[in-house]
């Protein structure tokens, strides 16, 4: 059986420690929405739809049509953005696209009427490869065969356009399928995805893949504006996947506007090239969409979803046969299903040695031992094979173990000579005053957000220095600039000045991990963000003196806080108070209990890694979720012994499936 990582080390002194709880700060206030998109795939009746739960009814199309209008909407073009965008003219009040992806002739036919009758400016996004297809054949739609009469002809769309009202975009020339994305086999979007190439045993590289975007764009634009005599200066991405590159190349190629299914609204910060928009499924009535544009405007992430997530190691899953990784994989797909999770945090690095720092990762990069190229693998088939929503990559920022051969190996953090026994977290770090450091560290991320298709970054619990870290020469240098004294014992007989060293090391190490997700950020654009915390810091008076860590600043930064709520490891007399003393400290930061994941324990690390009762840790889920709680998760998860026992979790979780009835974010 795999060994479990050890998640936290040296964590039962934790306990004893004083640490702060913190005062509380609002959060930004929202953005004001610019302007709403609405995507829309056929207009037909589900019976008749290649996709019946896409398929919009006419009939329902038309009322929600009228219900826009009836309360304020105001239909806009794309030209209406980039005016506004350009300040020639202002959008009005309200303002709504309508985007209808993939050129079906049921558009044509049911939805292109009404919008000639309304006058209602449209996008129509098309895929070129399927629009050459002779008229007798089929298109390969995805491996499904969609006959070709099923979309709409270059006669038909020429006179949608030439009515002023219809723009239209490109859908890529053939990218709307999935490539062979890794040695295992998986299929991911062709616009975002680096191509395996099996006979080569590689990957294509990064120019191979951006020459092939640029021919793909290019192949599109001239043959609509051949087709239709106007190029398009707008793309919808396939699937809604884009990044950095095929954004600029996007740009260069006369298409500054693009279209994705990101979450949150579009405010005149968004980026043209990332204009994001609402998914109208076939169900959806006038009530259901004024709640999503109601979500949407007030970007709430992902309609409020409750998080209900499973911390799990790749170390579980990895063996040195890969036909039984293989078989790992396959179970821990069948035991999400049956935890009915919608979240998890994925393990990204190896720590074979055990000696808390990553020395391995399980992605290709330019500077560590790859175990496996398997976090890809497993975090696609968590996100099209089970029901799970969203991936969070888990990695530390500062744990790492370089081979002695790199440079970065040397910068570690100095733990001074601590005579109080206060916090050290005994395990090797790099230092992240280190500027070699902070390139090393970005670029592993980097090589990351590259080969990986994943929603957010967890970042471990490593991100913290203790009041007498870092000492080293690089730390010290970075103390001076802040204006502080040396030696470092003349900072801890202070009291202001302690603090003042502690609150510059937590927006310091902040700072690192934010620079850090931007740099993924450029291939995942969509990235959320969440960390770890010790339970200590929400509780306790004193935290930014001991850790540099902060609840309040970490409400502020990342979307998400996961705070690992859990008794045993901190040695509490009394869980139950324990817990309800950590709901009422989180209550009391504004947003907090709408941005906190409480993440339990499932072992007791104090008695050799032994499983909870079976019923404690739903129990313990029952009664937080009747506290008020939003967001929970566990750590570990054990497939091999089914800890948790899932057969008790799912209808705990299940009970919380409808988090739209509750108050967004207040």
């Amino acid at each position: 059986m795999p060994r479990v990582p050890v998640l936290v080390r040296s964590l039962q002194s934790l306990a004893i420690l004083c640490l702060c709880a913190v005062a509380a700060l609002a959060r930004a206030a929202i953005v004001p929405a610019e302007v709403t998109v609405l995507c829309y795939h056929e207009i037909s009746e589900r019976k008749d739809a290649l996709t019946p739960s896409y398929a919009v009814p006419p009939a329902l199309l038309e009322k929600q049509l009228q219900w826009l209008k009836a309360n304020g909407y105001h239909f806009i073009s794309v030209q209406d953005i980039l005016d506004a965008r350009a300040h020639r003219k202002p959008l009005p009040l309200k303002p709504v696209l309508m985007t209808f992806d993939d050129g079906y002739e049921s558009v044509y036919q049911n939805a292109w009427p009404i919008l000639k009758r309304e006058k209602i400016p449209a996008v129509v996004a098309l895929v070129g490869h399927w629009m050459e297809v002779p008229e007798k054949d089929k298109v390969d739609f995805d491996g499904n065969k969609l006959p070709r009469k099923d979309l709409m002809s270059w006669a038909e769309l020429k006179k949608m356009q030439d009515s002023g009202l219809i723009e239209i975009a490109s859908h890529s020339f053939d990218l709307h399928r999935g490539i062979l994305a890794n040695p295992q086999g998986n299929r991911e979007p062709a616009a975002t995805a680096l191509q395996w190439l099996p006979d080569q045993h590689r990957y294509e590289s990064v120019n191979e893949y951006r020459q092939r975007i640029r021919q793909d764009f290019a192949s599109n634009k001239a043959l609509i504006a051949k087709r239709l005599g106007r190029a398009p200066r707008a793309i919808v991405w396939p699937y809604g996947r884009y990044n950095a590159d095929v954004s600029k190349i996007g740009e260069q190629a006369g298409m500054p506007v693009g279209f994705n299914l990101d979450d949150g609204p579009n405010t005149a910060t968004t980026p043209l090239s990332a204009l994001r928009r609402e998914l109208v499924m076939g169900d959806t009535t006038p009530e259901v969409l004024a709640h999503l544009l109601k979500v949407r405007e007030r970007n709430v992430l992902d309609q409020g979803r409750a998080a209900k997530v499973a911390q799990i190691d790749l170390d579980y899953i990895y063996d040195k046969d890969p036909e039984q990784t293989e078989a790992n994989l396959g179970r821990l797909l069948d035991r999400v299903q049956k935890l009915g999770i919608n979240m998890v945090y994925l393990q990204a690095f190896a720590d074979p040695d055990a000696n808390g720092a990553a020395d391995a990762v399980y992605f290709p990069n330019r500077h560590l031992p790859m175990r496996a190229d398997l976090f890809n693998r497993v975090a696609w088939q968590l996100l099209t094979r089970t029901q799970v929503k969203r991936v969070f990559a888990w990695m530390p920022l500062l744990a790492w173990q370089p081979p002695a051969s790199d440079p970065v190996s040397k910068d570690v953090v100095v733990t001074l000579p601590n005579k109080a026994n206060h916090l050290a977290m005994g395990y090797p770090r790099l230092s992240p005053f280190s500027p070699r450091v902070r390139k090393w560290v970005k670029e592993i991320y980097e090589d990351l957000g590259r080969q990986a298709t994943f929603d957010g970054i967890l970042f471990h619990d490593d991100v913290t220095l203790s009041d007498y870290e870092d000492g080293s020469v690089w730390a010290k240098k970075q103390y001076r600039a802040w204006g502080l004294p040396q030696p470092l014992t003349t900072l801890r007989s202070d009291h202001a000045l302690l603090l003042k060293w502690s609150e510059r090391k937590t927006d310091f190490l902040d700072a690192f991990a934010l620079d850090v997700a931007d740099g993924v950020r450029a291939q995942q654009p969509g990235l959320l963000t969440a960390r770890n915390l010790y339970a200590q810091v929400a509780l306790n008076p004193e935290s930014e003196t001991w850790y540099s860590q902060s609840f309040r600043k970490s409400l502020q930064r990342y979307q998400y806080t996961a705070i690992m709520v859990m008794p045993y490891m901190e040695q509490a007399a009394d869980p139950q108070a324990f817990y309800k003393d950590m709901v009422a400290k989180v209550k009391a930061a504004p947003h907090g209990i709408n941005h906190t994941v409480f993440e339990l324990q499932t072992v007791d690390w104090r008695k050799d890694d032994a499983p909870l009762p079976p019923a404690e840790v739903p129990d313990t889920i029952r009664m937080l979720y009747g506290l008020g709680v939003k967001h929970v998760g566990y750590y570990p998860d054990n497939m091999f012994n089914n800890t948790p026992d899932a057969a008790l979790l799912r209808p705990v979780l299940d009970s919380k499936i409808n988090p739209q009835d509750e108050e967004d974010d207040q």
